[in-house]
């Protein structure tokens, strides 16, 4: 069986082989690698430092034999490594291989919603609710967040339902209020983004206990940025709360519960090359003020 699905793969290619660039053709042949597990190292080695270079590399990952397969099985073969945790460092550059061509699927427009209707994105959620600080596991996530946060940049209200229904809020909170800097940044992004959507901003405030959640994180973020000062985390986190102050119920809320640090001059110095940033946070300030 493995044998004709060899066959069946080099079939499928070799119509477009013809045609292929010198770099194309090279990538399928590391796509024929994967089949092997002893070649499949490599090769994710290799198609992941490709992706870039390559502008057809997404449709080619979705409609090559097996690929999304062996993708998805790496993926999983970590998951009983996940807790108690127990991921070495090579491991966890293996997955992040794999993750990094997902998240090239998940960027393009093409396979996009194909990649979406698959459900493939929960496959990442086991990763997303590990909580070791090591480096592994926090490569681990900050790969699984790129691939979410290739979906949320398309600005599609399909991907912002899809994620609400899977719960994809509590892992970003969980990422936002004990992860480091860069994992922070990207889950305030999704979060950003989910909140842009208007069914993502109802849903974060029809409920008491969600609205709390949310700014409760967010606020811890604020914590985390009076230590480390990080313009590029404070910009989503104003974001956010410029979004939340959108809806009156959360912005008679953020009337009361706003850190200080975001009424007084304390980012003043951060911010002062950002000029989109600053006009959010006067929005913000605006918003704010008692009717």
């Amino acid at each position: 069986a493995e044998y004709m699905g060899v066959l069946h793969f080099y079939f499928n290619c070799s119509a477009d082989a013809m045609a292929a660039t010198e770099q194309q053709q090279v990538i399928y042949a590391l796509l024929a690698d994967l089949l092997y597990p002893e070649k499949r190292e490599r090769a994710l080695m290799e198609l992941a430092h490709l992706k870039e270079k390559e502008p057809d590399m997404a449709p080619i990952l979705w409609w090559s034999y097996s690929t999304m397969t062996v993708l998805l099985q790496e993926i999983m073969s970590i998951y009983p490594l996940l807790s108690p945790p127990n991921l070495s460092t090579q491991a966890s550059n293996h997955v992040c291989n794999a993750l990094s061509l997902f998240q090239c699927v998940a960027s393009h427009a093409e396979t996009r919603n194909l990649f979406l209707n698959a459900h493939i994105p929960l496959y990442l959620y086991p990763l997303l609710n590990t909580v070791s600080k090591t480096r592994p596991f926090e490569a681990l996530r900050l790969a699984s967040l790129g691939v979410i946060a290739s979906l949320v940049r398309g600005d599609e209200s399909d991907v912002v339902n899809f994620l609400l229904s899977t719960d994809i809020i509590p892992l970003c909170l969980r990422v936002m209020e004990s992860g480091s800097e860069w994992p922070k940044s990207i889950a305030c992004f999704i979060l950003q983004k989910i909140l842009s959507d208007e069914v993502g901003l109802q849903y974060c405030c029809s409920k008491f206990d969600r609205f709390a959640s949310v700014s409760g994180s967010l606020n811890s973020v604020v914590s985390f940025l009076l230590e480390k000062p990080s313009a590029r985390l404070l910009r989503p986190v104003i974001r956010c709360y410029l979004r939340l102050s959108d809806n009156p119920r959360a912005r008679e809320a953020l009337r009361t519960c706003l850190p200080m640090a975001l009424r007084d001059s304390t980012f003043n110095e951060l911010l002062k090359d950002d000029v989109a940033t600053k006009r959010s946070w006067a929005q913000l300030t605006h918003n704010l003020k008692p009717e």
